[in-house]
């Protein structure tokens, strides 16, 4: 049930206090292993009877629970919704007339979906709640399963005339084949796949002999089965099209944005272009903000360290920089950190580029360079906009590290990302940027480094005794490991074949202590600030990463990839 949405069952469960904190944690960690929705954990684990759950989600939210469905569904009703809304959204009718329509929902914490009925359907829309399983077997049993696959399509698609025309086209051609059919059905079925796959990004590659499309799943990418070569200019444009980009410039990279709804919940996607020998490259990077955990305490930070973020966000200034490679999930820290300083009495501010994820109650700010508002120009902006935390997407450049030290000398919180490799090379990169050390001593009040590791799947997990050439890779002897036994995926079904499922956070806590502080100001290199820093107790990400093996989360080989 609701497996779309299990930030907000989470929340549900915890605010209800159905499920004490601490066993929450441990079914969450549990949902997030095993993909299966949290709402299903808690019903397995007979901790909660489902009928009663169910009353107290609908009268929690408002709607009137439907015990029992109708024998029978009207037949208007049932014609008044077509089978992808129904699918899409997850409703069912069960009363229509001109004015109103009523549904059946499967989904009750989907917010936009009164909005976007009511659009489609033209009419005033009223939800009911039932029981999302017998719900789902109904739009099954009167819509049918929209079963087409990808490989099914392509077939089709083969054997036409689309693909053996594609070549022939001329340029102004090329928007009417952009919204063939086929085409559309083929694009709507490669984006949809990929966000029930939760795939962070789709990548379109036209090479001289063949056209690749590939997903990356936790990290890794996959590739799928390719189309024909020649479909490559009609999908791309379709893919431009949707993000209403000029189909017809091919020479220089474009950026846009899709929001599309899948499964009843909108989903944003940044759509990129690039000019290559052989055609335009698109690379779709999916914003789906419900397989996104910002709370913050689901990061899986060691305690140490949860502790320091929380402590830091709540300073009533200073710099709190987080550092790692792109998509190291430094931006999903910076908003866990926001949402649990989002609070009535506190303005906070946000430039982004772009804004990934909108938060209720917090003004942001998508910078665009083109018109010349940068970081730095937003910043400034900010300042006069009376915040008490201000977030900049990254620090770029000396003017906006200027003004962000400004901003903290002057009362602000000021939260910002860096790519540098660890905790430490922050310091160095801002003294690089231009910035002078005693500025940087006396606002900079902790760095985080991070990076995102696949987690081993708890389907297949399988233990084993780490060879010594393993333990030497490491950097670790055979008598530090004692008895512990590794663990890693043999492969199944549930993760497709790979061993992994979901991917975890290790990470480096850098606190800015006084000793720290001097060897800044003195302008150390970045090897001795990170060797105060051990000193004083900071665990490096390596060490993190073993606490992770050792836990049973991760593998060996994903530690030493990224560490």
């Amino acid at each position: 049930m609701f497996s779309s949405h299990s930030p907000a069952i989470y929340e549900f469960l915890r605010d209800q206090r159905i499920v004490g904190q601490s066993q929450l944690d441990e079914l969450n960690e549990e949902h997030k292993a095993t993909g299966k929705p949290l709402a299903d954990v808690v019903i397995d684990l007979g901790i909660v009877d489902k009928g009663a759950l169910l009353r107290q989600i609908a009268d929690h939210l408002g709607y009137e629970f439907v015990a029992e469905l109708p024998g029978q569904f009207p037949g208007d009703a049932i014609a008044a919704v077509t089978g992808k809304l129904a699918r899409n959204y997850g409703v069912m009718p069960i009363h229509a007339d001109d004015q109103q329509i009523e549904l059946l929902v499967t989904d009750p914490f989907s917010t936009q979906a009164v909005d976007d009925l009511t659009f489609a359907l033209g009419r005033s829309v009223r939800l009911f709640f039932a029981d999302p399983d017998k719900v789902e077997a109904q739009i099954k049993q009167h819509y049918g399963e929209d079963d087409e696959t990808i490989d099914d399509l392509l077939r089709e698609i083969s054997t036409g005339d689309l693909a053996a025309g594609a070549t022939e086209l001329s340029e102004r051609d090329i928007e009417s084949l952009a919204e063939q059919t086929p085409i559309i059905r083929f694009v709507n079925l490669v984006i949809g796949q990929a966000i029930r796959d939760k795939a962070s990004d789709i990548h379109f590659e036209p090479f001289e002999q063949e056209f690749k499309i590939r997903y990356r799943i936790d990290g890794a990418l996959y590739e799928m089965a390719p189309p024909p070569r020649s479909l490559a200019l009609p999908i791309i444009s379709r893919v431009k099209v949707l993000a209403s980009l000029n189909i017809a410039e091919r020479r220089v990279p474009q950026d846009g944005r899709i929001k599309i709804t899948v499964g009843g919940r909108t989903v944003d996607l940044r759509v990129s272009t690039l000019p290559t020998q052989f055609g335009e490259s698109v690379v779709l990077r999916v914003l789906d903000q419900s397989t996104v955990q910002l709370d913050i305490a689901q990061l899986g930070m060691p305690g140490d360290v949860f502790d320091g973020v929380q402590e830091i966000i709540r300073r009533p200034n200073g710099i709190f920089v987080v550092t790692g490679p792109t998509g190291s999930g430094k931006t999903t820290t910076l908003y866990s950190g926001l949402r649990i300083i989002n609070t009535a009495d506190l303005k906070l501010l946000t430039a982004e580029d772009p804004v990934e994820y909108e938060i209720e109650g917090i003004m942001q700010v998508p910078v665009n360079p083109l018109v010349g508002l940068t970081f730095a120009a937003a910043l400034r902006s900010f300042l006069r906009q009376d915040p008490d935390v201000i977030m900049v997407g990254e620090i770029r450049d000396l003017e906006t590290a200027q003004i962000a030290i400004q901003a903290s000398l002057t009362g602000h919180l000021v939260l910002s990302t860096l790519h540098t490799n660890d905790a430490a090379g922050a310091v160095t990169r801002l003294i690089d940027m231009g910035v002078e050390p005693f500025l940087i001593a006396s606002t900079l009040e902790a760095v985080l480094a991070q990076r995102l590791v696949r987690r081993v799947c708890a389907h297949c997990k399988t233990s084993y005794v780490p060879p010594a050439e393993l333990l030497g890779q490491l950097g670790i002897a055979r008598e530090s490991v004692g008895d512990r036994q590794f663990s890693y995926g043999r492969g199944c079904p549930s993760c497709t074949q790979t061993g992994y499922r979901g991917r975890l956070g290790i990470y480096e806590w850098l606190r800015m202590t006084e000793a720290v502080r001097d060897l800044v100001s003195q302008r150390a290199p970045t090897l001795l600030i990170r060797q105060k820093a051990l000193e004083q107790g900071m665990r490096t990400l390596r060490d993190d990463g073993l606490r992770a093996i050792f836990d049973g989360q991760t593998t060996v080989e994903e530690i030493i990839k990224y560490t």
